[in-house]
């Protein structure tokens, strides 16, 4: 449907999915976004499922993006300032494999340049990105209590990531750079 329209979509995994979203809807250009999962093997999970660990799913964001005005390349540099790339084993207080980073590409360019930034960023920061880049999957949405939950749920959402510690690591990594 969005290819229809003329939009394009992207989907990226930075651990906990309220964050991703939120993180992305401040973007000009981007028209929606959908937290979701994807990447495991069972067909439609549950939030109970995914974050058991035993699905191989990651909390995940759909992004759909008028391509007129943002490209993708602007989506990718937005992504890698709102994760800590350095960190294989989940993001920020949320551990395990459902909330590594990942981007998704969705064609041999997508890959080719998420591959090219991956590596300009670990140049740039004289460490090795450990965040995956592997082919798009199958998308699902998450329940409907997990959508726009930052607006719907404002102080919840700011306890939450406050108490993960997400903005002082990413001012760590990213403050002087």
């Amino acid at each position: 449907m969005a290819e229809e329209s003329g939009y394009k979509t992207a989907v990226f995994a930075g651990g906990c999915f309220w964050c991703v979203e939120s993180d992305f809807k401040t973007l000009d250009g981007v028209i929606g976004v959908v937290s979701g999962y994807t990447g495991g093997h069972v067909e439609n999970p549950s939030y109970e499922q995914v974050v058991s660990g035993t699905t191989g799913h990651v909390e995940a964001v759909k992004v759909t993006y008028d391509p007129e005005k943002l490209d993708y390349t602007t989506l990718l540099e937005h992504f890698w300032r709102n994760i800590d790339p350095f960190d294989d084993g989940g993001q920020f207080c949320d551990r395990g494999e459902q909330y590594r980073s990942v981007a998704f590409f969705g064609d041999e360019a997508e890959k080719a340049e998420i591959e090219a930034s991956k590596e300009h960023l670990a140049e740039k920061l004289g460490q090795e990105v450990k965040t995956l880049v592997v082919p798009r999957e199958i998308f699902y949405p998450a329940e409907d209590y997990h959508q726009n939950y930052a607006k719907r749920n404002p102080l919840r959402y700011r306890s939450y990531r406050y108490g993960c510690g997400r903005d002082p690591r990413l001012k760590d990594i990213w403050n002087e750079r």
